[in-house]
């Protein structure tokens, strides 16, 4: 017989929230592994001692930590969501007649708070996962990603153009991120000139150039550079792009994972304009603190190609750091027909039927894009006559000219450890990739880190490392639990092995008993009764 179920409400109710809830509850088993009690002494500088009370800083943080759980976002969202789930409701201590604190508190809470309450709570995050034996702390996988600002590219304007020295001047001590000179504008835009004019060629244009304004004229994209526009929403958001993506207005979020478990050991965020290896040496200085206030050393460094630079490698040198990072694209271990001579500060030309010549070091230079080389340069009475001067110099130069890093040591010292052991350092290239990739990916698509929905670069750093604490707590919940259900395993196999031991035994017992020969007269066996 079909049944019906029809819903009556009744006057009262007796219920606790308590009851509601099954004990492995995944915010039980939450609130039960950390205790968050010590966010009110962080806390307690941002508050007086008169006017109304605040939001729970505890409560705050627990809020927080939902939203990067379940991907969500928005604070309104979030509150949302909070209120309708009763698991969240005893996780934040509010019981199920009780009006939760409205998005707008939560985001002038997340203002509030510093930096260093959001990376205490990281540590808190990262100690428990050290106190279980999470974190080996030899080898540190180290990468970075972009995280979309809560700023549009139609917000960019253009800087403001100084034209004499003495604005220039002024500028420089100002600092101001929102003007520019006028030589600076002009190459900007004489490479965006070179660009469009570049692109009109191919065979898929990135841009359409039949459409029209109201008055006629062609309508051609904007390029923008952060050289010259910014973007007045948020000024510490920078213009940048990866192959295959879009140009957007991002922040660069660096992590660092330990290789045992893939625990996140250091996050931080920085400006995009940079580049990977120029930020280096704060994710390296952030992971090494908070190991060593573990007690544990960091000893290697895995990296991609992005942080292969002269000054990483210098600083990495200086610490006493292992690094395996490939070099970049443009180093050169060796210079073909031509070695050199450390004694004499010098290259020597060693190519068959050539005249010898020797290039002599001419000083150091710092190019167009900021990169200082030492160049070494042979004389024009040793190349003119040479009979391989075309093909070694070119039809109208008559010397040649070698540039090298003033960093060429520390490239060639990696290029000499990659190349000495090749099966290891493919190791550890597989594993840099197996550690850190999969991590990222996590943060971006379940982790909410993909976009930040505030702005600034403090807040965006407070970002990051929630995402990343969000991360290592549910990495410790899995682990713990694991680790239960194993031990129970192993206490459940023992007692078999006890068991079949007794019952073995036993029989033994039993048999050497009955073969005694005193006994052999004497029927044991149980009596049948046939009747």
């Amino acid at each position: 017989m079909q049944g019906r179920k029809e819903f009556t409400p009744k006057m009262l109710y007796q219920v606790h929230l308590t009851d509601l809830i099954p004990a492995h509850n995944f915010y039980r088993l939450l609130d039960q592994s950390i205790d968050f009690r010590f966010l009110y002494k962080a806390t307690a500088k941002y508050y007086g001692d008169e006017g109304q009370e605040s939001i729970d800083p505890v409560v705050f943080f627990k809020i927080c930590l939902v939203g990067y759980l379940n991907n969500i976002n928005s604070d309104r969202k979030l509150i949302e969501y909070c209120s309708n789930c009763l698991d969240v409701r005893l996780f934040i201590r509010y019981d199920i007649d009780e009006a939760l604190p409205w998005h707008s508190t939560i985001s002038r809470t997340r203002q509030l708070y510093g930096e260093e309450v959001f990376l205490s709570l990281f540590k808190e995050v990262l100690k428990l996962c050290v106190s279980k034996g999470m974190i080996r702390g030899k080898r540190q996988a180290v990468d970075s990603v972009f995280i979309k600002a809560n700023a549009s590219m139609d917000s960019l304007v253009e800087k403001e153009v100084l034209e004499d020295a003495s604005a220039f001047v002024d500028e420089l001590e100002e600092n101001s991120e929102f003007k520019t000179t006028s030589t600076r504008k002009k190459l900007v835009e004489q490479h965006h000139q070179w660009k469009k004019e570049a692109y009109k060629s191919q065979p898929n244009p990135s841009f359409k150039i039949d459409k029209v304004d109201e008055h006629g004229n062609l309508i051609r994209p904007r390029f923008v550079s952060n050289h010259t526009h910014y973007s007045p929403t948020d000024s510490d958001a920078r213009v940048s792009v990866k192959p295959g993506k879009a140009r957007q207005l991002n922040y660069f979020g660096q992590i660092a994972v330990d290789d045992a478990h893939h625990v996140i050991t250091g996050a931080c965020s920085d400006f995009a304009d940079k580049r990977d290896s120029q930020c280096l040496e704060k994710i390296v200085e952030l992971t090494e603190e908070n190991l060593n206030e573990n007690g544990i050393e960091l000893e290697e460094l895995l990296a991609d190609g992005g942080y292969s630079s002269g000054e990483a490698l210098k600083y990495l040198n200086q610490k006493n750091i292992s690094a395996y990072i490939p070099n970049f694209g443009q180093y050169k271990p060796e210079r073909e027909g031509f070695i050199f001579n450390k004694e004499l500060h010098q290259y020597e030309c060693i190519k068959e039927g050539s005249n010898k010549a020797l290039l002599l070091f001419k000083g150091e230079k710092t190019d167009s894009k900021g990169y200082t080389k030492r160049t070494y340069r042979s004389s024009e009475s040793d190349c003119k006559n040479c009979p391989l001067r075309e093909q070694c110099c070119g039809k109208s130069t008559k010397f040649k000219k070698i540039d090298d890093s003033i960093h060429k040591e520390h490239y060639d010292r990696m290029h000499e450890k990659l190349t000495q052991n090749p099966y290891y350092a493919k190791k550890m290239v597989r594993v840099r990739s197996k550690t850190v990739e999969p991590v990222i990916g996590t943060l971006v698509n379940f982790t909410n880190m993909k976009r930040v929905n505030t702005r600034g670069i403090q807040q965006a750093n407070k970002h990051v490392l929630m995402a990343a604490l969000t991360y290592n707590l549910k990495k410790y919940l899995k682990f713990i639990t694991k680790k239960t259900k194993i031990k129970a395993g192993v206490v459940s196999e023992l007692q078999a092995k006890v068991s079949t031991f007794l019952k073995t035994a036993i029989y033994n017992l039993r048999n050497m008993f009955l073969s005694i020969s005193i006994f052999k007269d004497y029927n044991l066996q149980p009596k049948i009764n046939l009747a």
